[in-house]
């Protein structure tokens, strides 16, 4: 298979489709395979390029927000109550109008299990993320958005991108202290990197910038006022109608009227961003490509997470542990089998192409 980029819209919906599974779920056993599913992708189909080794930081993000998660619940309580008692805290006496609320106190077991359990879902959900972050390039992204929506692009762009090159401008600082016999670790250090990398990212924002208005970016071409006074009806009708039928929607007695409104305003946004989008002059420089092995990977996915929301619509229990009364997670068998499926780019997807490096004097 010949080595070359694949089509980031693909990373993007398989990545979606396996964190769509992971939010139907608080099974710990389903939740570690689509962690384990995500990781293996990343490590078959992951480039060498620096945006590609974030997918770490989000896993210790995700590790950070489980032991943050079960700090409050022995801290601040939960709703499970359970009869395993682990620790009992002192508890801090609380003014009656903070019902509900309490500092210290029992801890269980069960209770634990619960924030566990729903804390390693946003674990996961941070995970899946990563893993599109890591495989596809944020900068490839900018090709796929409207034209009226270029200028908003290139800002979330150079955002998404700023993080994966700290990233590695800071193991690259750590790196090189190591060499000189310095030590890379503590307060120090951090105080002693923290500067060298302000100061690459504001040279990196320079050279962005420079390359940025070289290549023309910012230009906009002459509109009519008709096309003008009609795009900011069209953006404003379509995003009242949008807001209005979501609130039918969401409301109790499921208003009929709220699928036609949505549909009309999704309509009229649509048409604005093809108006908007006369605005913009710009180019497509070898556009990313969508064949076979884009298909396979995207609806292997979407293929795992539309069958996990429909077996937990169906078998709701089995994928909730029971912790009242306490009992061991079982995995569902069919879910597992979905969410294998999305292990599939990790043959169907191309490797990915070397980084190319230039040679310096």
């Amino acid at each position: 298979m010949t080595p070359r980029a694949l089509h980031p819209a693909a990373w993007w919906l398989w990545a979606l489709g396996l964190a769509t599974a992971a939010s139907r779920s608080t099974d710990p056993l389903l939740l570690a395979l689509i962690a384990a599913v995500a990781g293996f992708v990343v490590a078959a189909r992951r480039s060498s390029a620096p945006w590609a080794r974030s997918y770490g930081t989000f896993l210790r993000l995700g590790l950070a927000v489980l032991a943050v998660r079960l700090l409050f619940a022995v801290l601040l309580g939960s709703p499970v109550g359970g009869s395993h008692t682990l620790l009992t805290l002192p508890q801090l006496p609380l003014p009656g109008w903070f019902q509900g609320i309490r500092v210290g106190g029992r801890v269980s077991l069960e209770s634990l299990l619960f924030t566990g359990c729903d804390a390693l879902r946003l674990a996961t959900l941070l995970g899946c993320v990563g893993a599109a972050n890591a495989l596809a390039s944020p900068t490839r992204l900018l090709k796929l958005l409207p034209g009226a929506l270029h200028e908003v692009a290139v800002a979330v762009v150079v955002a998404v991108s700023f993080a994966p090159n700290l990233v590695a401008d800071v193991r690259r600082l750590r790196a090189a202290r190591r060499l000189r016999g310095r030590p890379d670790r503590g307060v120090a250090s951090v105080l002693s990197v923290g500067l060298p990398v302000l100061e690459s990212a504001l040279e990196r924002s320079l050279a962005l910038a420079a390359a940025m208005e070289t290549r023309g970016f910012g230009r906009t071409a002459p509109v009519p006022r008709r096309v003008a006074a009609a795009t900011r009806a069209l953006t404003l009708t379509g995003l009242l109608a949008c807001c209005a039928a979501v609130f039918g929607l969401l409301g109790t007695d499921r208003a009929p009227w709220a699928v036609p409104l949505l549909a009309a305003g999704a309509a009229a946004v649509a048409g604005a961003l093809a108006l908007g989008g006369r605005r913009t002059v710009r180019t497509r420089y070898r556009p990313d490509p969508w064949a076979a092995p884009e298909w396979l990977v995207a609806a292997s996915g979407l293929a795992a997470g539309a069958a996990v929301v429909v077996l937990s619509g169906r078998y709701p229990d089995a994928f909730t542990p029971s912790l009242v009364p306490l009992a061991a997670p079982r995995l569902p068998l069919y879910a597992a089998l979905a969410v294998l499926l999305a292990l599939l780019p990790a043959v169907a997807a191309p490797p990915p192409p070397p980084l190319r490096r230039t040679a310096r004097p």
